[in-house]
């Protein structure tokens, strides 16, 4: 049985990765993947407390999480195909010529 400190390390590091991809990238696909790895760890929390507690509450969260980030995909690479169609790249600082 591997203990949930492990868990719950394996899910910092990854959140840690995720924000630091964040804050630092400008190009929007890798924004969004690094969503998509903080996305991740929640669903390592979930299920690591679902297996603590004996119940399947954290699984169920976790694949409404699922959903939601496959939700966030398709509204992403959407953002992407406007982005690279209108500025011909998918710098997120050139967005801001967009406004009105």
């Amino acid at each position: 049985m591997v203990p949930p400190e492990y868990y719950l390390l394996l899910s910092a590091a990854v959140f840690c990765i995720g924000l630091f991809g964040i804050l630092t990238r400008r190009n929007a696909l890798l924004i969004l993947m690094s969503v998509e790895l903080m996305m991740n760890a929640a669903n390592i929390n979930l299920v690591a407390f679902s297996y603590v507690w004996g119940n399947v509450t954290g699984q169920t969260f976790g694949l409404f999480v699922m959903a939601l980030a496959a939700a966030e995909v398709a509204i992403g690479i959407g953002i992407v195909l406007v982005l690279y169609r209108n500025f011909d790249g998918v710098d997120v600082t050139e967005a801001t010529t967009m406004r009105w």
